[in-house]
């Protein structure tokens, strides 16, 4: 089994990444997980745009919205999204409303390829429910609040280039291979590097 994983690990050292990733997706489906899991065995950085906006605004999102609202929130999103999408392929996490904007979703398809993090309803309460850190279940019934944006965010996430699948059972490791395999069938993203 150890052979079987370091073969792996070295087919994947011989691929390169072509385009950037940016991972979609609903809060508690792990696109910060697992894009560190991805970029890693990739070999490429990553990097998390929610991190990059409250490292510029020295706030936590929470505050961001509390003080400035979500409007303002998204307007800053917008403009980190459009910074980290040049340059050299990464692995990129979004934040749950990234994708929903029209200008973000061109921004992406430009330059790179969307990846839908999908996973259902109560995979997704399991993972946020004792969270404090999402202003957008801060509501008298969190869980209605977390059923009320899938029902109205997943038909946007389907428009993402690809989609892979959670699973309660699956390690983050083994949802980041199920992305990269994923990403293998599309060889204007992922190919073996033959240089």
């Amino acid at each position: 089994m150890a052979a079987g994983k370091t073969i792996q690990s070295e087919m994947l050292q011989a691929c390169r990444l072509r385009k950037s990733v940016i991972l979609v997706g609903m809060m508690g489906a792990g696109k910060t997980a697992v894009g560190t899991a991805t970029a890693r065995l990739l070999g490429v950085p990553f990097v998390d745009s929610d991190d990059e906006i409250t490292q510029a605004a020295r706030r936590s999102i929470a505050e961001i919205f509390e003080r400035d609202g979500e409007a303002f929130f998204r307007a800053r999103e917008s403009e980190v999204l459009a910074r980290l999408l040049q340059g050299n392929p990464v692995i990129l996490s979004t934040g749950g409303g990234a994708f929903l904007n029209p200008a973000n979703r061109d921004m992406i398809a430009r330059a790179g390829v969307a990846v839908w993090l999908r996973a259902d309803l109560d995979l997704l309460w399991q993972r946020v429910r004792h969270k404090t850190t999402r202003p957008l279940l801060r509501t008298a019934d969190p869980r209605a609040a977390l059923a009320q944006i899938f029902a109205a965010r997943t038909p946007v996430y389907a428009l993402a280039d690809l989609v892979v699948d959670a699973a309660p059972d699956l390690s983050v490791d083994g949802m980041a291979r199920k992305v990269i395999a994923a990403l293998a069938s599309r060889p204007d993203v992922l190919a073996e590097d033959v240089a």
